[in-house]
């Protein structure tokens, strides 16, 4: 016989306080009763298909947003194709709909403000009388707020955009992070001194262009370094794609074709283009300087 499912259900874009409040109403309800904890989230992301002229820049990607929601308890993860044919689904017959999807469920767990079903006529309260004609339980879990702040992807977004690193950073609870492979270069930095690592990382959500404490995580090391995600304007005359690049402050820098993860702590400074080479020298000292103290480099 399987075990009974409880079930969160939503899009867990960046997996955040919020989200997890959400997984933990539903381990919770499995903890009860010796059940399984699952996450119904959707691929492609539903403003993809709904309004692609104005679609949602994600977060993180599917495998980030796997690991994230693992960590915070998940036991299966589905995630089910979005396109017209389930968005068409009556909000009525969406409870039907799961409870033939996942014959062993249980209860569902969701935010508050989810909104479901053909038009997105369903709501928290409708989904308790639709669960109910299914022998579903179901819970409605607050938003969480940060200081006066209700946390949420969008307003992540709007963070990391504007280079709000910190609070973006506390409402995801763990920090932002890039995964990429290490490509070739110009190998330009170390004629200055400041040889870099380029991240192969083209986010469908861009951050804020700057230069950033992080730390770069290879084969389980976390090694702490200084990075800048940008154009590079002092040595790049046209306009080019984004880029980033790390200089490791600590250890052994992974090379190319290493698949390496960039976790950021903390933004410095916005990027700038400086008059030459030797005054981006210079700021790459004190940049260097001011993430080692960030990231707790004494020696």
């Amino acid at each position: 016989m399987s075990l009974p499912l409880h079930l969160a259900i939503g899009a867990f874009d960046g997996v955040h306080l919020g989200h997890r409040a959400v997984l933990h109403s539903a381990r919770e309800a499995a903890r009860a009763d010796g059940g399984i904890v699952g996450v119904l989230t959707y691929d492609p992301h539903p403003s993809k298909v709904l309004r692609p002229e104005s679609s949602v820049p994600l977060i993180f990607t599917r495998a980030q947003k796997d690991d994230r929601l693992t960590e915070a308890g998940a036991q299966l993860i589905h995630h089910e194709k979005f396109d017209r044919n389930h968005a068409g689904i009556e909000a009525a017959d969406f409870p039907k709909w799961l409870k033939t999807t996942f014959p062993h469920l249980r209860s569902l767990h969701v935010g508050s403000n989810f909104q479901y079903g053909r038009g997105r006529a369903g709501n928290g309260e409708t989904l308790i009388s639709h669960g109910a004609t299914e022998g579903l339980g179901v819970r409605l879990v607050a938003a969480v707020s940060l200081g006066d702040e209700t946390v949420s992807s969008s307003r992540i977004r709007q963070c990391l955009a504007s280079g709000e690193l910190d609070l973006a950073n506390a409402m995801l609870l763990r920090p932002y992070e890039a995964e990429g492979t290490i490509i070739g270069g110009r190998r330009l930095g170390r004629t200055i001194g400041f040889p870099t690592v380029n991240v192969a990382w083209e986010p469908e959500l861009k951050p804020a262009y700057g230069v950033y404490a992080v730390e770069v995580i290879f084969k389980g090391e976390a090694m702490p370094a200084v990075a800048n995600y940008g154009r590079r304007p002092t040595v790049e005359s046209g306009p080019v794609a984004p880029l980033l690049e790390a200089h490791v402050l600590r250890g052994m820098a992974p090379t190319t074709g290493d698949a390496v993860r960039v976790r950021w702590v903390r933004r410095l400074r916005a990027e700038q283009k400086f008059a030459d080479l030797a005054a981006l020298q210079a700021q790459i000292a004190k940049d260097s300087g001011a993430a080692r103290q960030v990231l707790g480099l004494l020696g």
